[in-house]
């Protein structure tokens, strides 16, 4: 279907009661100026660029210097020394006294009939618009510019589309002026500048705002004539513009009407129209109401709607952005009250403000308000509860919440089980662990490895809680889990700090059948195992087992500093006697002269 500038201006009531004899006539030669806007065109030439330099910072003297060059040159008729000035200031464009030189200076050239190519210098004063919020001066240097393409016959003057809809944004958000935005309109037409989704969605608002029922359905239709498919923005200028104009009513019927329409995905509305949204209701309707359109969007919503995606996600979110967890927790109640099915979404974003607020107690008890009426939450959820539980040191809590989704869901445990253990870790917690470790060993869907083991074991035997380090190594292996280097490093650890060299000697005659240079193949015989051995061994005096250590460190050709062991030798037992160890133990004694040969013990 092909579309002409007469349709545009007629379809958007472009001062509809104008004859045509009133546009200014284009030279058939400039005829390229009037395509249809609505044909597919080759992207036009791009108009010339000037070298851009890097913006630098300016001093506060520097700028004042420079408006104070711009000003003389512009009483002077010097159009080209303040050409200078103007793209020295506005590639500082961050200053705020850089509006009104720059616009004076665009006047005094169109007023002189210097035309610098409108896309050298129109996206600068369009960013100095936005941070000035001078937009009336803007307009008039827009309307002047389309003039000058028009009636120069200069086509590098003519608006852009990005200029054309900064101008069109300034009068529906700013000046909310109907016949300057349709003004803006017709120079599009005139100038054969096409519109796109930006362009529709900034009228939208002010046709809501201003009531135009009639004018809106036409956007909708030239939207679907241009193939425009992406409303997403239409609909939230236009649910803005009903908003603020406190016509709450249509609000909820454009919401509603635009689900019916059909995405599969549900509307993908921005944070900023929820929270838009939310308070247009709360200040000229109330909870009710938003409860009510929460019900009647969930019944329009796929069923493939993610929670993330669905209106009442989107709507309780915003109180709870907005600091109004109690006007959630209100809609929640009213629609409960009004006998509708609350939506996950609804739930979820009440949850996730107890986790940012880590209230878990409460969050607890909504989980299972959630499982009673039916619904079952995703894993990310309880993930992020527990985590929330563990950084408050609520482990009950956390313990519970691990219970209710292993049993509410069939999903994979290891995120929310590594949360627990190493906050039980960091806490200091060893028999906290032990237990949840043995109440997860058996779920298929948690990875119990020899490492989870040796951290419970580590921790008890830090804190000198021996009996239970054995408890949880006896359990350990019970349970067929292999220790290995790091197990009984820890118990050795242990056992030394405690002086309780006698279970060291224990340690020492179950591991010597299991050493091995391949740790895959037993356990790995390294420099620390070695070390913590020898060491309470020696300070033991069993020295038998020592030079046992020793001989499988020259078998597997293990490094030893003998220098450390004969330290603690001479700290604990510098008045043994061979004399004395001959009368009562002869294989100690060897065992002693062993071990002062090899230490260097006996020069």
């Amino acid at each position: 279907m092909m579309f002409n500038p007469m349709m545009w201006r007629r379809a958007l009531t472009l001062l509809a009661e104008r004859q045509l004899s009133t546009i200014p006539k284009i030279p058939t030669l400039y005829s390229f100026l009037q395509p249809s806007l609505f044909l597919l065109k080759k992207t036009p030439p791009s108009s010339p660029q000037l070298p851009v330099s890097t913006p630098k910072t300016l001093t506060q003297d520097q700028i004042n210097e420079i408006e104070s060059n711009l000003s003389s040159s512009l009483n002077s008729n010097n159009t080209e020394e303040a050409w200078k000035s103007f793209k020295t200031l506005t590639n500082n464009s961050t200053s705020p006294n850089a509006a009104a030189p720059a616009f004076a200076l665009i006047e005094a050239m169109f007023k002189n009939r210097f035309f610098p190519p409108l896309g050298v210098w129109g996206p600068v004063l369009v960013e100095i618009t936005r941070k000035n919020g001078c937009f009336s001066a803007f307009l008039r240097i827009f309307n002047e510019s389309c003039r000058i393409a028009l009636d120069e016959k200069l086509d590098f003057m003519k608006p852009d589309l990005a200029s054309c809809n900064a101008a069109l944004e300034g009068c529906c958000f700013a000046l909310a002026s109907i016949a300057d935005a349709e003004n803006v309109v017709e120079k599009m037409s005139i100038l054969g500048v096409r519109p796109d989704e930006s362009t529709f969605s900034f009228l939208a608002y002010l046709y809501a705002l201003k009531g135009l029922e009639g004018k809106i359905v036409e956007l909708e239709n030239l939207m679907a004539g241009l193939k425009l498919s992406n409303k997403s923005a239409f609909i939230s200028n236009l649910i803005g513009g009903y908003v603020d104009s406190g016509n709450l009513e249509s609000v909820s019927a454009t919401i509603l009407r635009h689900l019916k329409g059909g995405g599969k995905e549900g509307l993908d509305f921005s944070d900023e129209t929820y929270c838009k949204v939310v308070k247009g209701f709360l200040q000229h309707g109330g909870v009710k109401d938003l409860a009510s359109l929460i019900i009647e969007a969930q019944n329009l919503e796929p069923s493939s709607v993610m929670v993330d995606n669905s209106i009442g996600h989107g709507i309780v979110n915003a109180c709870v952005n907005l600091g109004s967890l109690d006007k959630a927790h209100s809609v929640l109640d009213e629609m409960n009250a009004q006998g509708g099915s609350v939506g996950l979404g609804v739930y979820v974003s009440i949850l996730k403000a107890y986790c940012k607020e880590n209230r878990t107690a409460e969050a607890a008890q909504l989980i299972s308000e959630i499982n009673n009426v039916g619904l079952r939450l995703d894993a990310s959820i309880y993930d992020s509860l527990i985590e929330a539980s563990m950084s408050t040191q609520d482990f009950q809590a956390a313990f519970s919440l691990f219970r209710d989704m292993r049993d509410s869901i069939n999903t994979d445990l290891k995120g929310s089980y590594l949360t627990i253990m190493t906050g039980l870790t960091e806490n200091h917690r060893p028999e906290l662990m032990a237990a949840f470790l043995d109440e997860v060993v058996d779920d298929p869907r948690v990875e119990v490895n020899t490492h989870d083991w040796n951290s419970i074991i580590h921790a008890f035997c830090k804190v000198g809680r021996l009996e239970d380090a054995r408890r949880t190594f006896r359990r350990m292996t019970f349970l067929q889990f292999v220790p290995n280097d790091q197990t009984y490093l820890s118990l050795i650890n242990g056992y030394t700090t405690a002086e309780k060299y006698f279970s060291v000697l224990m340690l020492w005659n179950e591991v010597k059948r299991k050493v091995s240079t391949d740790c895959d193949k037993g356990i790995k015989f390294d420099n620390n195992l070695v070390d913590a051995f020898l060491y309470a061994l020696v300070k033991g005096g069993f020295f038998d087992a020592v030079m046992q250590v020793v001989e499988k460190c020259q078998e597997m050709k293990v490094f030893v500093d003998k220098w450390r062991y004969k330290q603690a030798f001479m700290e604990t037992h510098k008045k043994l006697r061979v004399a004395k160890l001959r009368r009562r133990n002869v294989r100690k004694m060897e065992a002693l002269i062993a071990f002062k040969n090899w230490a260097g013990l006996n020069t």
